[in-house]
């Protein structure tokens, strides 16, 4: 793997880019540490305080953005806006005609279907960023709440509480737009990269914490290599395909013989990656997100279903992690029925002359094709949820809650990497050089 990083950095175009992506990152990291306007250091040092002890909600969303939250950054709300908003346009695509057509249009309807997503995020970015700022302003470390002044509908502090909005979706579409780039100019899919940095940027403190809190550490070293091994097992279950043997008939044009040779068509076991965990994560964070400011409502009934949301997904609590397995079953399922039917490879088959052996081209194609992508990934998305939830399990059999979440994120930080090793890998081999993955 040495060789191939140094034989990367040799070509100048692809040390390019991953410089840009580099500095990109670096970017990122700099605007996570630039607060919203309103919120005074004796603030911060109360949020960190809080973040750093017990709070289970605003302990996740801290380490989804990159530890940004526990700055009051701008960049507190990370990319996950942007997740939401991608969710929301795939699941109204079978319900609206006119964005399954766009997506059948090639370039230019993804590129349709781009824009409005971006925006759809803004609303979204929107109320996700006066939910948190309720959240903030609702808790309290040592009598103190850790955001003063927010309230956007009162006639003193409205000004400010919208410029505290305004900030943090700016943040969102800022953080959105760097990933864009990496995406265009850099190495890997530029989102994904983006939460790649924001984990990665909040796993050392949480260890660290972990570590010093922790009283058995016995069980700690239990947990991590117990962490360590379920990584291994998801890569070794991202590695693994079931190839269907593809021929092409022999056809002759003149004096020229076209075809008659055999490939495979290679199904991935998980062909959704670590999209699902993200997809699931940014699915529990949302209602919770809104709950929490429910919670104050004057509306009794209103602010006892708040409460039992709350409650019901509170990552200390059984319901959240049997909910967050099932999600990530769920998603696993839809984002490769999506990728499939994008592929079109039945149709591609027919047109390229090729068939399975024993099935008929066209329909019965795909549908042989589609039974057995669900067939094994079945056994992946049963997978990906068991190493979601296990965390929580070994929590309860080691009694440590430190580093619960951080190997949660640490298997998005795998998927991502595993990604990007690939793209990397891509611009090698294209240069006949041996690349990452072997």
């Amino acid at each position: 793997m040495l060789d191939a990083v140094l034989n990367a950095f040799k070509l100048p175009d692809v040390r390019r880019k991953i410089l840009f992506t580099f500095g990109l990152l670096v970017v990122f990291r700099i605007a996570a540490q630039v607060p919203v306007p309103g919120v005074d250091a004796a603030a911060l040092r109360e949020l960190r305080d809080l973040l750093s002890r017990s709070d289970q909600l605003l302990g996740i969303l801290n380490i989804f953005s990159g530890s940004a939250l526990q700055n009051a950054s701008v960049a507190s709300l990370g990319v996950y806006p942007y997740i939401t908003a991608t969710i929301i346009m795939q699941l109204m695509m079978p319900l609206i005609p006119r964005l399954a057509e766009l997506a059948k249009e090639g370039e230019a309807g993804r590129l349709k279907l781009a824009q409005y997503t971006r925006i759809l995020t803004v609303p979204l970015a929107a109320l996700q960023a006066h939910g948190t700022l309720v959240l903030l302003s609702s808790r309290q470390s040592g009598g103190v709440h850790l955001i003063r002044g927010y309230d956007l509908f009162s006639q003193t502090y409205w000004l400010q509480s919208l410029a505290m909005i305004i900030s943090m979706v700016a943040g969102t579409l800022f953080l959105m737009w760097l990933g864009e780039l990496i995406t265009e100019f850099g190495i890997g899919n530029g989102i994904s990269i983006i939460i790649f940095g924001g984990i990665v940027a909040g796993l050392p403190g949480m260890v660290v914490r972990g570590l010093v809190a922790g009283q058995n550490y016995v069980a700690l070293v239990v947990f991590a290599v117990a962490a360590v091994l379920t990584v291994a097992a998801i890569v070794f279950v991202q590695e693994g395909q079931r190839r269907i043997p593809v021929f092409y008939a022999r056809r002759i044009r003149g004096n020229r013989v076209f075809g008659g040779t055999s490939t495979h068509i290679p199904l991935k076991v998980n062909s959704a990656g670590m999209i699902p965990l993200i997809f699931a994560t940014s699915i529990l964070i949302f209602p919770a997100t809104i709950a929490s400011y429910l919670e104050v409502s004057q509306i009794t009934w209103v602010a006892a279903i708040a409460r039992g949301v709350r409650t019901f997904l509170d990552p200390a609590n059984p319901p959240y992690w049997v909910l967050y397995f099932l999600l990530v079953v769920l998603f696993t399922y839809f984002y490769t029925a999506v990728v499939f039917q994008q592929q079109n490879l039945a149709e591609n088959l027919q047109k390229a002359g090729g068939f399975i052996q024993g099935i008929r081209p066209g329909r019965p194609t795909a549908e042989y094709l589609a039974k057995v992508l669900n067939n094994i990934t079945l056994a992946g998305a049963v997978f990906l949820g068991v190493v979601a939830v296990l965390p929580y399990i070994l929590s309860l059999l080691t009694r440590t809650q430190a580093l619960t979440l951080s190997s949660t994120a640490m298997l998005i930080v795998v998927g991502v990497v595993v990604d990007t090793m690939r793209h990397l890998e891509a611009q090698l081999m294209m240069r006949q050089y041996e690349g990452f993955i072997r």
